[in-house]
């Protein structure tokens, strides 16, 4: 069920950086991901990772928030209607998958997103992280290691920690 959206009137000043880190905290309580760990977790490194890279922290609050809307833990109005910039929602909204949604338009738009690739880049990361793919059963850990490697690759990422290449002239991922 998503939170309510903080009640505040339009002009208030934006959410900081820790109050996105609660309302993602709040929202994403008692959701686990696929070893079993408390999901806050993976939110905590990704956002760590985007600080690590030079993130902002815009970013930094995407990166809480990357996957809120795709998990139902907030809703799209909520995103839309909370005092975060329109950098911020716009990442947010480009790192959520849509159902049925090709890999290649997927990467796409966040490529076309500024802001957006560092994010998941971060958020890749995380995801490959071998100590963490080593709790899962061999056929879940082979299929995430390719649709990571593959996401990657569609992002012009070549090892952990990269930027794109200069084939894809696309700039730095901040």
């Amino acid at each position: 069920m998503s939170p309510s959206p903080p009640r505040t009137p339009r002009s208030a000043p934006p959410l900081t950086p820790a109050e996105v880190e609660a309302v993602a905290r709040a929202a994403h309580a008692g959701q686990t991901d696929k070893a079993g760990r408390p999901y806050a977790e993976h939110l905590e490194a990704v956002a760590a990772g985007v600080r690590r890279r030079g993130g902002d922290d815009e970013q930094i609050m995407a990166a809480w928030l990357h996957d809120a809307v795709e998990d139902d833990a907030v809703s799209e109005r909520w995103l839309n209607e909370a005092a975060l910039s329109r950098r911020t929602k716009d990442i947010v909204l480009a790192l959520t998958r849509r159902p049925g949604e090709a890999p290649e338009a997927y990467a796409e738009r966040i490529l076309s997103t500024p802001g957006a690739a560092l994010v998941k880049e971060a958020d890749l990361a995380h995801n490959a992280d071998p100590a963490r793919l080593a709790v899962l059963d061999g056929p879940t850990r082979t299929r995430l290691t390719e649709k990571y490697t593959r996401m990657r690759a569609l992002l012009g990422l070549v090892e952990p920690g990269t930027r794109p290449g200069a084939e894809r002239s696309r700039g730095p991922l901040r």
